[in-house]
């Protein structure tokens, strides 16, 4: 499989209280510091009970041509309707009917990996993996094995690295948010930024993924370098998670904990960053009861300290390096 450049995992900006203040504060601007950066501590190295690479100890449950993304560049213009879409924001094409969509239970094992090489000998039934960085071929040889696949995508910020960057016009580029090439992005400009996320989820369509996990969908409370409000976040992640449905596929919510009451409902799975090391695992618990998995990750925790809280809140649980190469060590 393609292999990535090395690049750091990307730790959760704001624990789940900051963005309770920040909605408490009346949710009219951006506000917030962000939390958690990348210079933060060292990695852990395998050791002990660890996974080595490649193993688990568990079952396991521009103009014309193309963007980039392998879908027709030229989007819609601005305030103007998708192609193929009905008035009522439902695809007119060929997006599965809904139950024909995977939904993924409490507890199911994964493997989270965003850089290198990705191993496919992980005995686990999901892969979370870079959906510009690996290839339709790719996902058929986890399709192959038995696994879904989720399309990991940034849908919060630009990256200057990706190859439709040239999409997004300077308008609604904002402040760096601490990580290389990356800029915050104007998410009440649905109109600008809703076609180049449908031709990002169209790429994950055409190579077979059956899920995506949109990135960064809490910006309202970080310094984004726009007055983005509590419900223009809700607006955008319910556009996002719209988009991925038309499509036939099902949509994490990543992090943003403090909007899960209002977006449980919209989206089929979650996928957490640190929870336990900030005390806020028992917020995911309604997508729990609503039979949806929460993938969770922690980077600095040991997992003697986290596991017991996971297994007990059912949460597919693992401790991964910040860079998110192969190694893991799960509950």
């Amino acid at each position: 499989m393609t292999a990535r450049g090395a690049r750091p995992g990307r730790a959760r900006l704001l624990p789940a209280a900051a963005l309770v203040a920040a909605v408490l504060a009346g949710c009219t601007t951006g506000s917030g510091e962000e939390h958690g950066s990348a210079s933060g501590g060292t990695p852990p190295s395998p050791s002990g009970s660890t996974t080595s690479p490649g193993a688990t100890h568990e079952g396991g449950s521009g103009d014309g041509g193309t963007d980039g993304t392998g879908a027709p560049s030229g989007g819609p213009a601005p305030g103007s309707s998708a192609p193929g879409r009905t008035t009522e924001g439902r695809s007119s094409g060929s997006a599965s009917p809904e139950a024909a969509r995977w939904r993924p239970r409490p507890g199911t094992a994964w493997q989270w990996q965003l850089d290198g090489r990705v191993d496919p000998s992980v005995n686990v039934p999901v892969y979370d993996i870079d959906g510009f960085e690996n290839s339709a071929a790719d996902v058929a040889r986890l399709h192959a094995d038995g696994r879904k696949v989720i399309c990991y995508l940034n849908a919060g910020a630009w990256e200057d690295f990706r190859p439709d960057q040239k999409s997004f016009p300077p308008s609604v580029l904002g402040r760096t948010n601490g990580w290389d090439g990356e800029r915050w992005l104007d998410i009440r400009r649905l109109d600008v930024l809703r076609p180049i996320m449908e031709r990002r989820v169209d790429m994950c369509r055409t190579k077979g993924f059956d899920a995506v996990e949109p990135d960064l969908l809490e910006g309202y409370a970080n310094k984004t370098g726009f007055p983005l409000s509590g419900a223009d976040q809700v607006a955008y992640n319910r556009m996002i998670a719209d988009i991925v449905h038309e499509r036939g596929m099902s949509v994490g919510l990543k992090n943003d904990l403090a909007q899960i009451p209002q977006l449980v409902r919209h989206f089929d799975f979650a996928v957490n960053e640190e929870c336990a090391q900030y005390g806020e695992c028992e917020r995911l618990k309604p997508f729990v009861a609503a039979g949806k998995a929460v993938f969770h990750v922690e980077y600095e925790e040991r997992t003697e300290d986290f596991c017991a809280e996971a297994r007990a809140l059912k949460l597919s649980s693992m401790r991964k390096r910040l860079d998110l190469d192969v190694w893991r060590d799960p509950c």
